[in-house]
């Protein structure tokens, strides 16, 4: 009795070793990291339409491929990675950009393959560029149609547009920088600034386009290999389409409409002297509330906000005084207001949509209001009262104080 028992955890023992055994081979299917090219950046560009290029297929026949669109990839390979090992490879550039133009976003990466001796790898890609006149072109969703479809392309991929050449944004003169990775790295300062939106995935950028509302994407410079955050782009819900910007104050003041930043601060001068003062936000909230009265809607903008005194260059003012605090949280709040101001005046009288989430409000708060005015509610947006109301609070002035 003993012995059979003895035989069947045996039996027990070599069958809990196959199945162990059987999750080792969850590799077979790999391939190996030297056989890869790593796309972590893209960016599209427009062609030139005029150019129309002859094909031929395997059988000689001919087709046409209009230049309509360039799109560059970065691209890490085993070569560049090995030479920065190399004596002097941190003079050298981590990655390498290569560019095709044509029509079919899913061709020019395979055309890739007639050129390269390993298989573009996009399950690493970081950050998707769109040149504003490829968006004033084309709608958003025929242009990252491809993308989307693509199982490899990761969706939180960040989504910026361009003010000039998209390919500039990734080049860099800083060795051992890999564009790609300090442009997504930068979308990430939003608690330091009210100039940075919430950064925007290849995703979220999918149901805002769902949405058929009008939305923002971040901006982004290029100029002599360095790269900055600059305003953002107005993309109108009907179209799809780029329509304009907003500067980096209009973008300043659409933070505070929404309530969704993190950090940064507001800058005045002291009227009577002249001299700088900067409040530093801790926290920022809004609230927009929809107001209807029979055909008539208005909007009422609650903006409050809690900071610290971080640079005082009035000599004569003393933070530790009511009457002083009282005073810089007034210019500070009117400085806000102007921001505010400012920015809805673009969106309503300028360009006529709706990028701040008004619509939304109305769409939570007064459904049945909403369903009646969706379908034209950029124009119906651009005729509609907006109040503001704006309350500053210095809870903290530093370190530095005087006693007199």
């Amino acid at each position: 009795m003993r012995r059979a028992s003895n035989h069947v955890q045996c039996f027990l023992s070599v069958l809990l070793s196959i199945f162990l055994l059987l999750p080792l081979a969850g590799c077979w299917s790999s391939h190996e990291i030297e056989e890869q090219s790593l796309g972590v950046g893209v960016a599209f560009d427009k062609g030139k339409e005029s150019m129309i290029e002859k094909e031929f297929d395997e059988q000689g026949e001919g087709y046409e491929r209009k230049n309509l669109i360039t799109s560059t990839y970065q691209l890490i390979t085993p070569q560049v990675a090995s030479s920065t090992t190399k004596q002097g490879g941190p003079q050298q550039k981590p990655y390498v950009n290569v560019s095709e133009t044509g029509d079919s976003a899913f061709q020019m990466v395979r055309e890739l393959s007639l050129r390269n001796d390993t298989p573009l790898n996009s399950s690493h890609m970081k950050v998707m560029v769109i040149s504003g006149a490829l968006a004033r072109s084309y709608s958003l969703e025929q242009l990252v149609d491809q993308s989307l479809r693509d199982n490899d392309l990761r969706p939180s991929c960040l989504v910026v547009i361009s003010k000039g050449r998209a390919c500039d944004t990734l080049e860099s003169k800083t060795a051992g920088e890999i564009p790609a990775f300090h442009l997504s790295g930068m979308a990430d300062n939003t608690y330091r600034t009210t100039r940075i939106l919430p950064p925007m995935s290849l995703i979220k950028l999918a149901s805002k386009i769902q949405s058929g509302s009008s939305f923002l994407l971040q901006n982004v410079l290029s100029a002599n290999g360095e790269i900055k955050f600059a305003g953002a782009a107005m993309i109108k819900g009907k179209s799809g389409k780029m329509i304009g910007f907003l500067n980096e104050e209009e973008l300043d003041g659409l933070t505070w409409i929404t309530g969704k930043g993190k950090g940064g601060l507001v800058k005045t001068f002291d009227k009577k002297t002249g001299q700088l003062i900067v409040y530093e936000i801790e926290s920022m909230k809004s609230h927009i509330e929809p107001h209807v009265k029979g055909n008539n809607i208005s909007f009422n903008v609650h903006i409050e906000s809690e900071g610290r005194l971080s640079e005082n260059w009035v000599v004569s003012g003393n933070p530790l005084k009511n009457q002083f605090l009282q005073k810089v949280q007034h210019n500070s709040e009117k400085k806000v207001k102007h921001l505010v101001r400012n920015t809805v005046e673009k969106m309503q009288k300028e360009y006529k949509v709706d990028v701040a989430g008004f619509g939304n409000q109305l769409r939570i708060k007064r459904p049945r209001v909403w369903m009646r005015v969706k379908d034209n509610w950029d124009q119906t947006f651009s005729e509609v009262p907006i109040n503001y109301d704006v309350k500053l609070m210095i809870k903290d002035y530093g370190t530095s104080g005087s006693k007199k």
